[in-house]
């Protein structure tokens, strides 16, 4: 067997293995997904979501209680956890550790990210809200170029009605398809 045929062979391997991990993604949400509106300062990024609603990933499927918690690493990277509860919000807890770099020349709103091995992910800031009186983002709206994914990120876990309808607003303005939107299940709505 030849070197570049070993090559070949070993990215096969390594893509079949990555699609049986990740499983198969969703539909295509919105065919035109628009660059990041906003300049994103990561400082203002980092701590804790809680994801209000996205379209159903194949790695997230039946998670609810979904959050995400940005931190910085000693090597400049991001660190990544992203937690959720299997099947309902009394499910089993199940956390995944990744890390992040920052796009060069994306002002800070688009990342790559990884949580196995050397295959990273894009992840774009697509939209933003003001900072809160913490120096944080109130809300984020997160998608990548293929206009399967979307994620709905905000600072609690039961926005304000305001906050529901404008990120609802948002994500249509930016050209997503609202009827695949998944709503997340957060503890709050164990009330």
């Amino acid at each position: 067997m030849t070197k570049s045929t070993r090559t070949c062979l070993a990215l096969l391997i390594a893509s079949m293995a990555t699609a049986a991990c990740v499983g198969k993604p969703g539909p295509v949400g919105n065919p035109i997904v628009p660059q990041p509106a906003k300049a994103v300062a990561i400082e203002a990024y980092l701590g804790k979501w809680y994801e209000y609603g996205r379209y159903e990933a194949p790695f997230q499927r039946d998670c609810e209680g979904v959050t995400a918690e940005y931190s910085l690493r000693d090597d400049g990277k991001i660190r990544v956890v992203n937690s959720c509860f299997k099947g309902s919000l009394y499910g089993e807890f199940d956390q995944s550790t990744g890390r992040a770099k920052i796009v060069d020349d994306s002002e800070g709103a688009k990342l790559k990210v990884s949580f196995f091995g050397p295959f990273y992910g894009d992840y774009w800031v697509l939209d933003r809200g003001p900072l809160d009186t913490d120096g944080e983002y109130s809300w984020s709206i997160v998608g990548e170029p293929s206009g399967r994914y979307l994620w709905m990120l905000t600072r609690e876990p039961r926005p304000a009605p305001e906050t529901r309808a404008l990120l609802e607003s948002r994500v249509r303005e930016l050209g997503y398809d609202w009827s695949l939107v998944r709503m997340t299940r957060q503890p709050a709505d164990r009330d």
